[in-house]
């Protein structure tokens, strides 16, 4: 590991133990996104996650995490919220979208992804609002494919908001971009230098180097990206009650290209749908 000005630089090893912090990520949202239902508690998704991680022999990232201390092991925000939720006994509802933003430690490594899953399916929710998970998702996918070596942090960042600006609203208006929440640096401690805006002109920032891994993660609202925050000083929501969606993987490079460490397959097929090189190893 070293350091270039105050940005961390792995080794091929250590992105391998990363890997697998991302991979129990990974599998903890996806058991969290077959629990959605219906009927359920944010709290019950929560053990989920944490079962998961603690049985494959991680740690939670989140689980007191700064001050106040994070008091689970996912963030579970719903419809108008954005970010930071925290699980309670709120019992979920059919047409209801609820964010999930998770991280584990594997020997002192960090991952950390984010979904956002349409409670009851996709057609428990209206039109809207799948285009609205649609293009946040998207826009996470256009930001990881911007990646280059010997790139900008901020080509990841105006990959982002050009996705976003280049698909239509559903109301004729503009999608939400939150801009002061942000991607960011991520490897032995959960946030890292360079920061990763999801706005911006790309070409700017640090270069992107071999052994460099980022957190990057839209965050994006059917209305205004003005926020608020509510009395549990975590809890982040739109102000003006539009819903918002939250898509976010951990991503290295390596000398071949992007590595998905979060997602279950490192990102091949949709870096190969991008016509992004993959950076895998093995």
């Amino acid at each position: 590991m070293g350091l270039r000005g105050r940005i961390e630089i792995k080794s091929p090893d250590q992105l391998r133990v990363m890997r697998k912090a991302g991979l129990l990520t990974g599998q903890a949202l996806e058991a969290v996104r077959s629990a959605v239902k219906p009927g359920v508690t944010t709290l019950e998704l929560d053990a989920i996650a944490e079962e998961t991680i603690r049985s494959g022999g991680g740690i939670p990232s989140f689980k007191g995490y700064s001050h106040p201390p994070f008091p689970a092991t996912i963030c579970a925000s719903v419809n108008d919220e954005i970010v930071h939720g925290i699980p309670n006994d709120r019992v979920l509802a059919e047409g209801d979208i609820v964010s999930v933003d998770c991280g584990a430690i594997v020997e002192g490594w960090h991952g950390d992804s984010a979904i956002t899953v349409p409670v009851g399916g996709d057609a428990a929710v209206g039109a809207d609002v799948r285009e609205l998970l649609r293009v946040t998702e998207e826009s996470l996918w256009a930001g990881i494919g911007a990646l280059r070596l010997g790139g900008r942090v901020t080509d990841v960042s105006a990959a982002v908001e050009g996705h976003l600006r280049s698909q239509a609203h559903p109301t004729g208006g503009s999608w939400g971009i939150l801009e002061d929440f942000t991607g960011h640096g991520i490897g032995s401690e959960l946030h890292m230098d360079p920061n990763v805006p999801n706005y911006g002109r790309g070409g700017r920032g640090p270069k992107v180097e071999r052994g460099m891994a980022l957190a990057i993660e839209p965050m994006v609202t059917l209305g205004s990206n003005r926020w608020k925050t509510y009395d549990d000083e975590w809890t982040i929501a739109s102000q003006d009650g539009s819903w918002a969606a939250h898509f976010e993987h951990t991503v290295a490079m390596t000398a071949a290209g992007a590595w998905v460490l979060t997602a279950l397959d490192g990102g091949e097929a949709e870096l190969a749908e991008l016509g992004v090189p993959f950076g895998g190893l093995s």
